[in-house]
């Protein structure tokens, strides 16, 4: 994972209607990157709609709000449908942010052990640094943390 006070790498990967979005799109706005497994997976979902629900207060905070998984520009189009989603979801099939960001590592379930996404938050100050990380969040209380920290 990377550090807080280095520079976030920039990236541009499609979204979910295959637009390209590059994080340099967003400078001098703070940006709320999140990595997280698969859309339409349980805690995947609750995040993203805890994250929908507070996006008006985000805005007003002047913050993007960007979610990344390995998954397609169609399910992420799917998904946004499905719940609303206001925000803007990338798609990083290739790795290249995922990577970048150190949140590609290995995971245990059940006592099985495979490679997949660490659900992890970043928080980007207006000059494309990194302020906060948020490594192993909770689904249910991710969104609520970034903005008791954004508020504070």
């Amino acid at each position: 994972m990377l550090e807080a006070g280095t520079k976030a790498p920039d990236f541009t990967l499609p979204d979910k209607d295959g637009n390209p979005v590059s994080l340099s799109d967003f400078a001098g706005k703070k940006v709320v990157l999140y990595f997280y497994p698969r859309d339409n997976t349980p805690g995947c979902t609750r995040q993203a709609c805890a994250f929908a629900a507070a996006y008006a207060e985000f805005k007003s905070l002047d913050a993007a709000v960007i979610g990344i998984s390995k998954d397609s520009s169609a399910s992420h189009q799917k998904f946004a449908d499905k719940h609303g989603l206001p925000f803007i979801l990338l798609s990083d099939p290739e790795l290249s942010a995922i990577q970048a960001y150190g949140v590609w590592q290995e995971k245990k379930l059940y006592g099985k052990v495979s490679m997949g996404v660490v659900r992890s938050t970043y928080i980007i100050n207006e000059e494309g640094m990194i302020e906060k990380v948020m490594p192993k969040v909770k689904p249910d209380t991710n969104a609520a943390e970034v903005l008791d920290y954004l508020r504070s």
